[in-house]
């Protein structure tokens, strides 16, 4: 099974970026983005950020691993 995880997009430089997951920082490879803004939310999977997302989405998405993960 393959996961997405989205993230904020915090920092760019050139193809390189951090992104956060509500608060844990990663470097992530940036160059199958178009344009990567700083705050845009990504979706990153195996290091590469390979799509944007909505934030709404994003939120929603991240609320419902939250809730997935601390039921474990």
């Amino acid at each position: 099974m393959c996961l997405g995880v989205p993230g904020r997009l915090v920092k760019v430089t050139g193809t390189k970026g951090i992104v956060s997951f509500g608060g844990a920082k990663r470097e992530v490879d940036l160059s199958l983005i178009e344009k990567p803004i700083v705050g845009d939310y990504v979706i990153v999977h195996a290091g590469f950020a390979i799509g944007k997302i909505d934030k709404n989405e994003a939120k929603k998405t991240i609320k419902i691993l939250k809730e997935t993960f601390t039921s474990l």
